[in-house]
């Protein structure tokens, strides 16, 4: 009898993270939540400590994709997510919702010392990726 918490797509989310990783040495962490905040997948860099332990990580994966499902009642006034920001003084934190998948958010955390349009180019080729 298959276990009903098995997920099938564990090993394409498991690649996608590190794809996403290879996009930059800039990225610190890439998660794949569902919208109950839940991790799917992730892959921390090499040789980066967390910020968060395991309990906080929970919390905050679970408050992004809350504040995600808040703003998905505004997109017909607007338009969707592209993908939101937040900068923090230790680590800047980028969410991206999926494109192909209304159900997972990539969660991807970035050094703190990496200006804004360089944040945006690791954006896009996570984008570009994802699509």
């Amino acid at each position: 009898m298959e276990n009903k918490y098995n997920n099938p797509n564990k090993s394409v989310y498991h690649n996608k993270c590190i794809a996403f990783l290879n996009v930059s040495e800039k990225i610190r962490y890439v998660g794949i939540i569902n919208r109950f905040g839940r991790t799917l997948s992730g892959k921390l860099r090499k040789n980066v400590k967390p910020l968060l332990s395991p309990g906080q990580a929970r919390d905050e994966h679970f408050i992004e994709s809350m504040r995600q499902q808040l703003r998905n009642s505004f997109e017909s006034s607007i338009g969707k997510t592209i993908f939101s920001i937040t900068k923090n003084e230790l680590v800047t934190l980028v969410l991206i919702p999926s494109k192909t998948n209304d159900d997972v958010l990539y969660y991807v955390t970035i050094d703190k010392d990496v200006p804004l349009d360089e944040v945006n180019n690791i954006i896009n080729k996570v984008i570009g990726i994802e699509g």
